[in-house]
């Protein structure tokens, strides 16, 4: 078998999306040539490696074990060009970084901006996903580096101090919640909502508290937006309550059109940490994307 470094980072991100069209996309590959390339491992394997069906694809047995060699192969390659890099400019790094929808949409541009300036040979390939589903992809090494909230599984990773969250309840200013100096999100749940479109993590994790609370939360969501200052928009303009980060609520306030009503919930307070598995296995590039992010103790 002669897989080279294009068909190992090609399957891991068909399998990370479930999609050869996605995988080819983050591969920067034409649909053609990829699915010419996988074709191509699984005739050289003499095995499947994918299995197809209408809603995407997953590893098969042979494919999960390509998978894992997939990745160690490819932290190894990244490991070296960190090193190589630190002598040789010009020798571009990359670092996978999964992070959930506060962290995203409210610091992230900034530190990453900032971040990439100061450091031009790393490029950083950054996703959403809900707080548990970071850790996990982090613990199975899908990503180098994460940020989640503190209440997810870090079992077997190194977590470090990175900010702190805490979600609120916006409301129109005539809502018969805006007096209020306190409140349930179960309570809350009794008002149509205003959320996220796509595939967001914080829609998907207020959903998950729904479904726990008995409440049907994604049946009464009445428009979803793209970004959380069209969210808070949308609340001043009557159209439902909505739960946000309270720095993208206090950003949308505006001319107090909106007010911002604290949850009660012990889970609407929220400290965001880095993770990884392994700081001293990290590239140097992602050593130093975990410095940057994290916050001194």
């Amino acid at each position: 078998m002669n897989f080279d470094l294009t068909d190992l980072r090609l399957f891991l991100h068909v399998t990370e999306t479930g999609s050869i069209t996605a995988g080819a996309a983050r591969s920067g590959l034409a649909l053609a040539s990829a699915s010419a390339r996988v074709r191509g491992m699984e005739e050289q394997a003499g095995v499947l490696l994918l299995e197809r069906g209408r809603r995407g694809v997953e590893p098969t047995p042979a494919g999960w074990a390509l998978l894992h060699h997939s990745r160690l192969l490819t932290a190894q390659v990244e490991r070296m060009y960190g090193e190589l890099g630190e002598y040789a400019r010009g020798l571009r790094g990359h670092v996978r970084l999964l992070a959930n929808t506060a962290a995203a949409a409210e610091f992230l541009p900034e530190l990453l901006a900032a971040f990439l300036v100061a450091n031009p040979n790393v490029n950083v390939d950054m996703d959403e996903r809900p707080s548990p589903e970071v850790a996990r992809a982090v613990a199975e090494g899908l990503a180098e580096v994460g940020i989640a909230a503190g209440h997810a599984d870090f079992s077997g990773l190194e977590v470090m101090p990175s900010r702190e969250d805490r979600l609120v309840l916006i409301v129109p200013s005539e809502h018969r919640l805006a007096d209020r100096r306190q409140v349930s999100f179960v309570e809350a749940l009794s008002s149509d909502f205003v959320g996220l479109s796509g595939d967001s993590a914080l829609s998907e994790h207020l959903a998950g508290h729904a479904a726990r609370a008995g409440g049907r939360l994604r049946m009464r969501v009445r428009v979803r937006v793209r970004g959380l200052d069209a969210v808070c928009r949308m609340v001043t303009l009557n159209v439902g309550v909505a739960v946000v980060p309270e720095s993208a609520a206090r950003r949308g306030r505006g001319d107090g059109a909106l007010v911002l009503v604290p949850l009660e919930d012990p889970w609407a307070e929220r400290r965001l940490v880095v993770i990884a598995r392994r700081l001293d296995a990290l590239s140097s590039h992602a050593r130093r994307l975990v410095e940057h992010l994290t916050v001194p103790t």
